[in-house]
């Protein structure tokens, strides 16, 4: 502060010098409420490329739940005719078809768990990553307003 300043600061009175005061302190509160603004606003974005990976992650479980579906009909109808015509000298029609029937629940049970075990490792659909900074950003704000 040059030395003009610091006269035209001693020439005011203290009145004046608390209204400049309060214009100041509003002024920052002000911009300190635009920057949080702001963090939020990259908050919401950060929660939007999170939910977008974790989306990402369960069309892959999903994807191989289908491909699984789309696998078991197709080999289900020949492989299953073929197995039951094998069979079909060591034992009765039926019970061969029981047999291959059995085979393929078994099977089915196995792809269906390597999906689903797919869909769990994505975990809750809730951006946690995010949850966590705008939880940071109210706690601060709290402190600089008391």
């Amino acid at each position: 502060m040059t030395s003009v300043d610091s006269g035209k600061l001693r020439q005011r009175s203290t009145l004046e010098l608390v209204k400049d005061l309060t214009h100041q302190a509003s002024t920052l509160v002000h911009q300190e409420v635009e920057l949080v603004k702001l963090d939020l606003r990259e908050n919401v974005e950060l929660a939007k490329v999170e939910i977008a990976e974790k989306a990402k992650t369960a069309g892959a479980g999903v994807a191989f739940l289908t491909a699984a579906a789309v696998a078991g009909l197709l080999a289900l109808g020949a492989l299953s005719a073929f197995l039951i015509l094998a069979l079909d000298g060591v034992m009765p029609n039926w019970a061969a078809a029981l047999c291959v029937a059995a085979v393929w629940l078994v099977a089915g049970g196995v792809l269906a768990l390597v999906g689903r075990r797919k869909i769990d490792e994505v975990g809750t659909a809730v951006p946690s990553r995010t949850i966590e900074a705008v939880k940071e950003d109210v706690q601060w704000l709290t402190h600089q307003k008391s």
